[in-house]
């Protein structure tokens, strides 16, 4: 028999879910401009803003939830875990508006060196790819690709690293490094929201605390 609880649960899962979604387009579109032409700061703002708001519309339900039906044990980790998650969403979406004024002030990676664009290409498709796992499992409440994001932000973090020893070699105009540190930077904080999202989920479904390494 399903309980009054469970509806509120449902909404609040599925407000997360909207938020996965503007998420992922949001980072999507910030990268794309980042390496093509376009002119998406506009749109990518307002999809950030929206995310800002529904972030916190997820933690008054939660709170509400919380001081309506005084949830334990399970219902209680899946209140928590969501408004955590929510959070994660809310940054990935600031990262993405980050990357969105680079491309706007600097004009991106579009006109720097063909390295440093076949770089962040390269380092931007394991950040999505950890995004897509990651959200994937979050509306699938799965954790069955736990060792492929844990292997993915190890490569993002190496990736990271390699790009500032190579880029603090390079002779290029300085708008360009400008623009490709940043922007690398802000993808490697994108891969770290998304384990700690997913380090979340480990805790709702399991009740244990474990990190990714």
């Amino acid at each position: 028999m399903e309980r009054i609880i469970d509806l509120e649960l449902r909404g609040l899962e599925t407000m997360v879910a909207h938020m996965c979604e503007l998420a992922h387009r949001a980072i999507s579109t910030a990268l794309h401009e980042s390496l093509h032409h376009g002119d998406s700061y506009d749109k990518v703002r307002e999809t950030s803003d929206f995310l800002m708001i529904l972030a916190d519309q997820v933690e008054d339900k939660a709170v509400e939830i919380i001081l309506k039906f005084q949830p334990v044990a399970s219902d209680l980790r899946m209140v928590k875990t969501l408004m955590r998650i929510s959070y994660d969403l809310a940054r990935l979406g600031r990262y993405a508006l980050d990357i969105a004024y680079v491309n706007k002030r600097f004009n991106g990676v579009r006109d720097c060196d063909e390295w440093i664009r076949e770089y962040i290409k390269n380092m931007g498709q394991k950040v999505m790819n950890m995004v897509e796992l990651s959200l994937a499992s979050i509306k699938d409440k799965s954790l069955k690709s736990v060792k492929e994001i844990s292997y993915l932000e190890r490569e993002v973090d190496e990736l990271y690293k390699s790009f500032l020893d190579k880029i603090a070699k390079d002779t290029s105009e300085s708008r360009a490094i400008v623009s490709s540190v940043l922007i690398v930077r802000y993808l490697e904080r994108i891969a770290d929201h998304m384990v700690y999202a997913y380090e979340a989920l480990i805790y709702m479904l399991t009740g244990r605390r474990e990190l990714i390494e």
